[in-house]
């Protein structure tokens, strides 16, 4: 029997689980975990369930439907590696901090390729044996620079984009076209200290926690719904240039768990927030 991970999401009804476990049970299905949760203020009902069982997911989800509510989304999908495309641009900690966990198998997914609009990443990615691709924003406006960033990832088909400190605005309509798949990592003063130098800017006002946020990505810059995030408390000792480094170590630590998240299947998107099973 595979393992395979059950989502369901739908407003909010009496014997929900009894009547899930009922047909999971008919259907000769071995629960291995299970979480659940209903939204008290909108009364939506979230589940994600770990299953073993060998009947067709097709089979599965159609007997499903038939016991919930007609407006549920029900997804069964297999507990494997899930292909992605990480994008980043100069800065090195998050995208090697992905690629030394993703040699390391300590992530469930298989980097398919790196994009980056600069070629100064190309030597560490290669070490890496994954595809390497150079999309330079030169000379070209953003929707020419886009439409060479969708033929590449054409030759991919990834389930999820990483913006690894990709630093560049990406349009509505490049977004719109990866709904709810690209994940991105930023500190979290916004939108305290905007532009360059953002730690400087917090080591000028003194303060006293830094944090970094890892968000699913909308049209609206750097507020979509929030995977993971992280703090770190800092105190008069510490110089700008530590602050920054800090604030490196646990932008990359906060990815790569916004990241295993996600492919774990644990994230739910309502409204503009998250309901997510740790």
């Amino acid at each position: 029997m595979k393992t395979q991970l059950l989502r369901i999401d739908c407003p909010d009804a009496k014997g929900l689980v009894y009547a899930v476990t009922g047909v999971l049970y008919r259907l000769d299905f071995n629960i291995i975990s299970n979480h659940e949760f209903v939204d008290p203020a909108t009364r939506h009902f979230f589940m994600r369930t770990v299953v073993a069982g060998s009947a067709p997911p097709e089979a599965v989800v159609h007997e499903l439907r038939q016991v919930l509510p007609a407006t549920a989304t029900v997804r069964l999908a297999p507990a494997s590696k899930r292909p992605i495309v990480v994008f980043a641009t100069k800065e090195v900690h998050c995208l090697g901090d992905l690629l030394v966990r993703y040699i390391d198998d300590d992530l469930p997914t298989h980097i398919s390729a790196v994009i980056s609009n600069y070629a100064d990443l190309e030597p560490l990615v290669q070490q890496f044996n994954i595809p390497f691709h150079h999309v330079s924003h030169h000379n070209r406006d953003r929707a020419a620079h886009e439409q060479a960033i969708i033929e590449v990832l054409d030759q991919y088909k990834p389930d999820y984009l990483v913006l690894a400190k990709y630093m560049r605005i990406l349009t509505p309509q490049f977004v719109a076209r990866y709904q709810q798949r690209i994940i991105n990592i930023h500190h979290s003063f916004l939108p305290a200290f905007i532009g360059a130098r953002p730690y400087h800017q917090a080591f000028e006002r003194g303060v006293k926690i830094i944090g970094a946020t890892a968000h699913i990505v909308t049209d609206d810059l750097d507020t979509g719904p929030i995977i993971a995030q992280g703090v770190l408390p800092v105190n008069h000792a510490h110089t700008a240039a530590g602050m920054a480094q800090a604030g490196r170590d646990l932008e990359k630590i906060v990815l790569a768990k916004a990241l295993r998240l996600v492919l774990e299947e644990r994230v739910f998107l309502h409204h503009n927030r998250t309901i997510v099973f740790e």
